[in-house]
């Protein structure tokens, strides 16, 4: 899908970043520790050249990780700083563990980019002051040392992260959607309200303010009657 932006002629074409792949060295003892992980799997499809393609989604994410043989020049264990986002990094941390995966403290910066550090320095251990959102970690590797990073984010940044959103963030804009159509609707033509509400949520995704979202669910109403 094709959407207009500001400027002359300007089009972008939406792009949903969905697959990781990760370099590693032993395909079948990889797919043994992403399973112990407890994450699905969604293929694993040999070919009579020898290529191989494996891929498992951690729960509730919408990009998964791809591996296997012939798929990349990497070398294995070099991809590192992958993120999965949480929202409690204790219990995130609590549920690896009792899978039997080494998982190490939760910590918290104590220097700007310590979370990437593997010598553990600028960490402070345990959960940012006030479980700060973006601020608490953990971290674990795969067989071949590719590197995982757990992030807790309690509430994020306006307009970041809402192609996968939570029940806590929908409502939260549902309730924004809710505000700002009630001022609207008195005077506008009539229309399905559902319609506006997908045109505001969707400009907010895009990371515009409350009222520019607004301003678009006025103007780009589909399925007007």
């Amino acid at each position: 899908m094709s959407t207009t932006m500001n400027g002359p002629g300007a089009e972008r074409t939406d792009m949903k970043f969905e697959v990781v792949v990760i370099p590693v060295a032993d395909v079948d003892r990889s797919k043994k520790f992403y399973t112990k992980l407890g994450w699905r799997l969604d293929a694993d499809f040999p070919f009579d050249n020898g290529f191989r393609i494996v891929q498992y989604t951690p729960p509730g994410s919408g990009c998964s990780v791809q591996f296997g043989a012939k798929m990349t020049a990497a070398a294995p264990g070099s991809a590192q700083g992958l993120y999965l986002i949480v929202s409690d990094v204790a219990a995130a941390r609590k549920d690896l563990v009792a899978r039997g995966i080494e998982v190490s403290e939760v910590f918290h910066a104590g220097a700007p980019g310590a979370q990437f550090q593997t010598d553990g320095s600028g960490r402070i251990s345990g959960p940012a002051p006030a479980h700060a959102t973006y601020s608490s970690f953990a971290t674990f590797r795969d067989p071949d040392g590719n590197g995982w990073l757990f992030q807790e984010v309690t509430t994020r940044v306006p307009g970041r992260g809402l192609s996968n959103l939570d029940v806590a963030t929908l409502a939260g804009l549902l309730l924004e959607a809710e505000k700002h159509h009630s001022e609207y609707e008195p005077t506008a033509p009539k229309h399905n309200w559902w319609d506006w509400y997908a045109a505001y949520i969707v400009a907010r995704q895009d990371g515009k303010p409350p009222e520019e979202a607004a301003g678009d669910g006025n103007i780009h109403i589909e399925g007007a009657v």
